[in-house]
């Protein structure tokens, strides 16, 4: 594996170490295709910005950190400048508006949240029986998948489902993994979830993105300049669920650039 697009940086309060340790720890590994992504700035009616994302006031500096460094490290390390990003459905316009004024030239669709996170939003990896908030979670994949502006979905199962209804999950499950491979939008492994040992990667999520045949990428959701390059045990377990799995696994996905 020689690209990583999910890297974060720490401003968005949840990640630690420099923009340039995060290159560094990457070329000294091997990665050749580098994407930055951290969660995109958004304020809310009120002026609340959330605690985990880029604050607003930040954004020039992360874009013209990131540009300098893809200038210092040019034929080192290809870098791309992003953000990760849910899909919204009554702002998702003007997220995406955001961003491109941002300058991010792709995008990761991240669901974390749905509700519209602020005041009163759900956050997926909570444990939940609720079948009407695991298919408002899936609208919003299969949305985001369906609009064409996502380079991948990143954890596609990270809604944590605990309801005794695994039929109910499947189905779900089912309509991102055919969403992904009718718009060739690959779902990523996610490689933090297996170093964290977090409740994704979900064993019953990828039997049915195998029997569907979707397209599947890794990720490695970088939060530290450490885990900007891979480590063996974590990577081994991804490589057991496409065995396992018989996942359709393209290897490095085609980076969709904003317009």
């Amino acid at each position: 594996m020689d690209y990583n697009f999910h890297t974060h940086t720490a401003r968005c309060n949840h990640a630690t170490g420099t923009d340039e340790e995060y290159v560094l720890r990457a070329i000294s590994c091997g990665i050749k295709d580098m994407g930055f992504s951290d969660h995109m700035p958004l304020s809310f009616a009120d002026g609340h910005e959330s605690g985990y994302r880029v604050p607003i006031a930040q954004v020039g500096d992360y874009m013209a950190s990131l540009s300098a460094l893809r200038e210092k490290y040019r034929g080192q390390i290809n870098l791309h400048i992003g953000f990760e990003m849910e899909v919204y459905p009554s702002r998702f316009d003007e997220m995406v508006t955001l961003a491109k004024g941002y300058g991010a030239e792709y995008l990761l669709l991240g669901q974390h949240y749905i509700g519209e996170e602020w005041p009163d939003g759900f956050y997926p990896l909570m444990p939940s029986d609720d079948p009407a908030q695991l298919a408002e979670y899936t609208d919003c994949v299969v949305t985001g998948i369906e609009s064409g502006l996502f380079t991948y979905v990143a954890h596609p199962d990270l809604f944590n489902y605990t309801g005794d209804d695994l039929d109910l999950y499947r189905q779900q499950a089912l309509r991102i993994c055919e969403a992904s491979l009718v718009h060739d939008v690959p779902l990523e492994i996610n490689v933090l979830g297996i170093r964290n040992q977090r409740t994704y990667p979900r064993a019953d999520f990828w039997a049915v993105a195998g029997q569907v045949g979707c397209p599947v990428t890794f990720g490695l959701d970088a939060h530290t300049p450490h885990q900007a390059a891979y480590d063996e045990d974590s990577m081994a377990v991804a490589k057991e669920l496409v065995q396992k799995f018989h996942l359709n696994y393209i290897d490095k996905p085609k980076l969709i650039l904003l317009k």
